[in-house]
């Protein structure tokens, strides 16, 4: 099978880099964004349980990796 393992190399080099943005995305980015706090999430507190789903964030996250992955794979 000669090339099969250099297209999975390239695969994982390529999801290597996604997970590395991703992460320091989800480090840096509180700084500076603030996802999960949007405009639209939803969060209850009841005594001493709280319950928060963030909506707007995840389809804003949806949309933003859907067009990455897009630009990707053409």
């Amino acid at each position: 099978m000669p090339g099969g393992f250099d297209s999975l190399g390239k695969t994982l080099m390529l999801f290597g880099l996604i997970l590395l943005v991703a992460g320091a995305v989800f480090h840096f980015g509180g700084k500076f964004l603030s996802l999960g706090r949007l405009p639209g999430d939803i969060h209850m507190e009841w005594g001493n349980f709280s319950f928060h789903f963030p909506i707007v964030t995840s389809i804003i996250l949806s949309i933003i990796l859907t067009i990455i992955l897009n630009l990707i794979s053409r």
